[in-house]
């Protein structure tokens, strides 16, 4: 039956004015353009191209990309990924100098790099360790192992509730295997090797003819030993910046200090400490021992420092008697104070133009040099001229504890050891600028607001003076007089908390590792059956969780020391009967014994042919294993 598209004849008819078909009319050409459409149509059912409807996939949600999100940050994967670049994000640390350990190394480092200080400010290089992105992968590193702990420890929890596995059904499969014969029976066996396996710490299951045990589960509990470590480090090195505390004191011989935040001459601390959180102690400085080289090639050079003290815990502590040296430090409680510095302080006394002492004591001067050629200012406050005017004085200078002569034309020491102490000072007078409120260092001084005193020539006054000298002011104002040379030690305390704990977390990362790295997960099953021939089979098998070289032996020590529940004896009839299958006691005829004899020989033929094909199956697998285990 022969059909008509209506819809096509209407537009065919209508574009040619109503042809009625006729080919000249326009009829052919649409003919053409339907056949076109249906061979595209069916070109398009037929191609594997992807369709223009979308998919209909369910969005995963909140709570889903939640889910994807904790499973990628507390895998191993990025639990090493945060570990690395924990490690690099540390280097900076290390070699751009840092504001809470040195400023002054910052401000150096700030001069000289005009360019890229200001990069470094915005990334908080000269901060690392307090910096946002620092921080950032810390803790993230931290969720992560947090996150990896939990789930793996109650996986360990449920292994160590667990039973061993039952044994294979055909043991000779496994990587370790040996077998033999006896004359015990299977439950003295199995009873053997129960108590045997037991002995040795495995974890053993008794079921049905066969023995399971299990060994190593050692491996797990150091690899979780050694997350929770890193947990441990990670809280002790948090709390250590967090709740530390790092101050300097310097300290003349006869003086004291007390462990209070006004003490120091420097302090730092982290960003929860507190100062109630000193701890309450103190210790003067009794003696200072310093010894150097005094000949040789190495003059000059320190032998040893001591520091000769005596330190009291509590307001109400024992004076107790103790040495500080380099390296050595003084533990008091959970600080430590260090021996950091030493050097020479001048004890000088000055008197004003009223006669009066304006000042006396000690005064510290800093080294420059391996000699302790050294510099250093004095400052009267307290002082008044000849014309009973109030006035402030400060003399600067150098300090040489072995001074060359005046034939060397120099003020550098030629050694550290006081063997002919010089000062030498200039003096000015006019405002320290100590009125101002604002910090200065007792070691320097600022002459902007001072005038030089000048000599009566108009030359700068300066002296050249020796233990004993003075050196007067012009017109009667003032003199100093240098009375002697004390030493002095410098001290750095330090108070950090979480070291115990750092300490004892790297020590169980240690045991941790190297129990996940060498202890094994092992698996020895014993099977004991009767065989056709009357005596008991055993078969003993070992399986290893990883590839290890010591399984056969170890399985071959168990199986040498089963022998002893279970001999093995030689392949044969069972004792006590002859070759031909009878007992020296037995009286029967030949003829009597032909049918015993007839069934005694299909049980040797099934025997040996059941033998063959174990011999065969352990071929096919492997090597035939030896009695002590070792795989031929």
């Amino acid at each position: 039956m022969r059909t008509t598209d209506t819809g096509s004849d209407t537009a065919a008819g209508a574009g040619t004015g109503g042809g009625n078909g006729n080919p000249a009319a326009g009829g052919p050409a649409s003919e053409e353009a339907r056949l076109a459409q249906e061979a595209e149509s069916q070109l398009s059912s037929l191609s594997t191209a992807p369709g223009e409807e979308k998919l209909n996939v369910p969005s995963i949600g909140v709570i889903g990309w939640a889910r994807w999100f904790w499973r990628q940050l507390t895998s191993m994967r990025v639990a090493l990924i945060l570990l690395f670049l924990l490690s690099l994000a540390a280097i900076p640390g290390s070699v751009i100098p840092q504001s809470n350990v040195d400023r002054v190394k910052v401000e150096d480092f700030q001069k000289k790099h005009d360019v890229l200080s200001p990069v470094y400010e915005k990334l908080q290089l000269f901060d690392v360790y307090t910096s946002v992105w620092f921080s950032a992968i810390y803790i993230l590193l931290f969720v992560s192992l947090a996150g990896c702990i939990v789930p793996r420890t109650w996986q360990f929890v449920g292994q160590l509730r667990s039973r061993p596995p039952r044994a294979p059904r055909r043991l000779e499969r496994m990587p370790a295997y040996t077998t033999w014969h006896t004359d015990a029976a299977p439950d003295e066996v199995l009873g053997g090797a129960r108590k045997l396996l037991a002995g040795r710490r495995f974890r053993v299951e008794r079921e049905g003819d066969a023995v399971a045990s299990e060994k190593g589960y050692l491996r797990e509990a150091g690899n979780l030993l050694f997350h929770i470590a890193l947990i441990v480090l990670l809280l002790a090195f948090a709390a250590g910046q967090l709740w530390k505390s790092d101050g300097g004191k310097l300290i003349v011989k006869g003086d004291g200090f007390s462990n209070t935040l006004p003490q120091y001459d420097d302090f730092k601390s982290g960003s929860l400490f507190e100062p109630d959180d000193l701890e309450s102690f103190g210790f003067s400085l009794k003696d200072f021992h310093a010894t150097y080289e005094e000949s040789g090639p190495q003059k000059g050079t320190a032998r040893s420092y001591r520091a000769d003290v005596s330190y009291w815990k509590g307001a109400d502590g024992k004076e107790k008697q103790d040495s500080i040296k380099v390296n050595h430090p003084l533990q008091i409680g959970d600080s430590k104070v260090f021996l950091n510095g030493n050097g020479y302080a001048p004890v000088v006394s000055v008197k004003d133009g009223e006669g009066r002492t304006a000042y006396r004591g000690p005064v510290a001067f800093l080294p420059q040099d391996g000699n302790l050629t050294s510099s250093g200012v004095v400052k009267v406050t307290d002082y008044r001229n000849a014309k009973g005017r109030k006035d402030q004085l400060g003399f600067q200078g150098f300090f040489v504890p072995t001074f060359g002569g005046s034939g060397t034309g120099t003020m550098f020491s030629q050694s550290p050891s006081l063997k002919y102490p010089v000062l030498f000072l200039t003096a000015y007078h006019g405002d320290l600028g100590m009125e101002f409120g604002a910090a200065q260092s007792v070691y320097q001084l600022d002459t902007k607001r001072m005038k030089q005193f000048k000599k009566a020539d108009g030359s700068p006054l300066a002296k050249k003076i020796l233990p004993g000298e003075t050196m007067k002011l012009p017109d009667g104002d003032a003199e100093l007089k240098f009375e002697g040379v004390r030493q002095w030690a410098q001290f750095q305390i330090v108070h950090e908390v979480g070291n115990g704990w750092a300490l004892g977390g790297a020590l169980a990362a240690i045991g941790g590792l190297a129990g996940s790295l060498f202890i094994q997960r092992r698996r020895v099953w014993v099977r004991a059956v009767a065989g056709p021939d009357g005596r008991t089979v055993v078969e003993m098998a070992g399986l290893g969780r990883s590839e290890s070289a010591r399984l056969p032996e170890e399985l071959g020590d168990l199986a040498y020391a089963m022998q002893a529940e279970a001999p093995p004896v030689q392949d044969g009839p069972p004792a006590g009967e002859s070759a031909a299958g009878e007992s020296p006691a037995d009286g029967d005829t030949q003829a009597g014994n032909e049918p015993e004899n007839e069934h005694q020989k299909d049980d040797k033929d099934k025997a040996e042919n059941e033998h063959q094909k174990d011999d065969k199956d352990k071929a096919e697998d492997g090597a035939e294993a030896s009695p002590r285990g070792d795989r031929k």
